[in-house]
């Protein structure tokens, strides 16, 4: 299908994308970042945009001295830290106003199968699934969600939110500046294996629950 080559081309080749929204936009670029974070942390509808990929390439390109003075690490850092705490913030009143009705089917753009597996993080890692949700796609955008459904209160949340907010882009932005000007010749193969390394955790925890559901048919006290 030619929409998903047409994601597969942006996430492999965020570096052309990015340079060109630079070369085009210039400062507003600041603007245009915080926008695609917010909306991949506080929309639902919204769990394919680039998330870790993008924060790595904005510290790359900030460490750039084509681009020099343009990008500032330190405002990129404390810009998108605040698109981040606010798009998850927005997602978990989102998910407070839905309720219930986000289980039963009848909303929707919501996927069944992206909320049972935030549900399994949750029973697995507790209210810790915030923090380590913001390194993984799709649970990301659905964690705070699910969490404003009623997994957790609010007082609690906003902490592991701040928290993982801020981690996550200084990990990534800070990661970018540091080393991403040395593997400028090798950029989408750097970009290709942050995919790879934050959707293991997904993949790991979908044969975990194809395996415990097999063990669960194949027992019989799990059958009476």
């Amino acid at each position: 299908m030619e929409w998903i080559r047409d994601i597969w081309d942006l996430f492999v080749h965020l570096d052309v994308h990015l340079k060109g929204v630079l070369e085009d936009y210039g400062v507003w670029t600041y603007a245009i970042l915080f926008l695609v974070i917010f909306c991949e942390t506080g929309l639902v509808v919204t769990p394919f945009l680039p998330g870790d990929s993008l924060l790595f390439a904005a510290g790359a390109f900030a460490a750039s001295p084509e681009f020099e003075g343009l990008l500032d690490p330190t405002l990129l850092f404390l810009l998108l830290s605040a698109a981040a705490i606010l798009g998850d913030t927005v997602n978990y009143w989102i998910g407070h106003y839905i309720g219930p009705r986000a289980f039963t089917g009848r909303v929707r753009f919501l996927k069944r199968e992206y909320l049972d597996r935030t549900h399994r993080f949750y029973e697995k890692y507790g209210g810790k699934t915030i923090i380590i949700a913001r390194f993984v796609p799709i649970i990301r955008t659905f964690a705070p969600f699910v969490a404003g459904i009623g997994a957790m209160n609010y007082t609690k949340f906003i902490v592991y939110n701040v928290v993982g907010g801020v981690a996550w882009v200084a990990i990534f932005v800070f990661g970018g500046y540091w080393v991403g000007d040395q593997v400028k010749g090798q950029f989408h193969w750097v970009i290709l294996a942050i995919i790879i390394i934050s959707v293991l955790p997904m993949v790991f925890e979908y044969f975990r629950a194809r395996r415990e559901k097999r063990k669960a048919k194949s027992n019989p006290e799990t059958r009476l």
